[in-house]
């Protein structure tokens, strides 16, 4: 079944998009390239990303604007040149659509495709042709094959969906910082990709597995997802003294640009790393440099996962039964459900449900 030449989608077309103002409309889709596949959507996670996109929080959107990198569908259309993918395989996208993939560019040569400058977002992102990359809140999406990644039959589509944005932003700074058995890990905001770090960190053996939070409302979902521990910054007295030089690793999923960051630091044994992967749209907080020195500790940074890793994560979760807590929407609800998630509601991620390509099961 060849997709139409125009794809329908919920369309931002201005900053008040992210208000729930999207509107089902065609547009025109990249040109088809040798390399490309197109795929019938099934599934859409909603991740944070696309709000900030739609409101034009992290610098000016082009708009109209297609978003939704958590994709899953099944491969309607395989360019000529397209050896690794077949129709009707059962696909997943995340947030990357486009890289160089050139011998001479030492990202892409060395499997760190996200990291290549020629980047192309899946959405709101230029391809060298000059066209613009449209997401998954749509009933098609086409993308260069490299970027899609067969999903294991062990897991669901809706559960899938969330892994390739919020779950591989997690898991590949876990497995690239030493996560483990033996290790104490603290995982800073519980949501949507807080709650992917605890149930990897769990699932990958860590002796410690803490939550961070501002509040203690969410105890015994993170309890339940493997969380050894929690902290509440806004309620615990002295928690940054309580629990100083107890944790090997943080990942911070947290997007605001007034986290404690030096209370976070304490946290940290001497050696220790904290991996910022939440985006917020104005800067980090300032710290003082002797809760770096004093310890040796370090603060990095991670952005995804190449599709390599996407494609480990996806073996892991299936052999360990790795299952995301999702709450399923109808595709038809896409703005009600992206106010919803900028108000906190998502317990843990949205999941889009394209329920005809759905019923379809192509």
């Amino acid at each position: 079944m060849a997709p139409p030449s125009q794809f329908h989608g919920w369309l931002g077309h201005d900053k008040t998009a992210a208000a729930g103002n999207m509107t089902w409309s065609s547009f025109t889709p990249k040109p088809l390239n040798d390399i490309d596949i197109d795929i019938k959507v099934s599934h859409c996670g909603i991740c944070g990303t696309d709000i900030h996109t739609l409101r034009s929080g992290w610098g000016n959107t082009h708009y109209p604007v297609c978003v939704g990198h958590e994709i899953v569908g099944h491969v309607v259309s395989v360019g000529s040149s397209v050896t690794t993918l077949k129709l009707g395989d059962r696909v997943g996208v995340g947030a990357q659509a486009f890289s160089c993939l050139k011998d001479d560019c030492d990202e892409c040569k060395g499997g760190l495709e996200q990291h290549c400058t020629k980047m192309v977002g899946t959405y709101n992102g230029q391809y060298p042709d000059g066209s613009w990359s449209m997401g998954g809140y749509a009933d098609y999406v086409r993308v260069p094959a490299h970027f899609a990644i067969k999903i294991p039959d062990a897991i669901s589509s809706e559960d899938a969906a969330p892994m390739m944005c919020g779950g591989i932003t997690v898991y590949a700074p876990l497995i690239n910082n030493g996560a483990g058995p033996g290790k104490a890990v603290g995982i800073v905001g519980f949501g949507g990709l807080g709650h992917f770090g605890i149930l990897f960190a769990k699932a990958l053996g860590c002796e410690k597995v803490v939550a961070i939070s501002r509040k203690r409302n969410k105890v015994e979902d993170a309890k339940a997802m493997g969380a050894t521990e929690y902290i509440a910054t806004s309620e615990d007295a002295k928690w940054a003294r309580n629990h100083a030089r107890t944790l090997d690793l943080i990942i911070s999923t947290v997007s605001s640009p007034d986290m404690p960051l030096e209370s976070y630091l304490r946290l940290l044994k001497t050696g220790g790393q904290f991996i910022q992967v939440g985006a917020p749209e104005d800067k980090l907080p300032p710290i003082a440099a002797f809760g770096l020195i004093g310890k040796g500790c370090k603060i990095g940074g991670s952005q995804i996962g190449s599709p390599k890793e996407i494609e480990g994560m996806l073996k892991f979760a299936a052999e360990k039964g790795v299952k995301p807590w999702v709450q399923t929407r109808s595709m038809k609800k896409a703005n009600e459900s992206v106010v919803d998630m900028e108000d906190g509601k998502a317990r843990y991620r949205y999941v889009l449900v394209n329920e005809v390509a759905e019923r379809a099961k192509i």
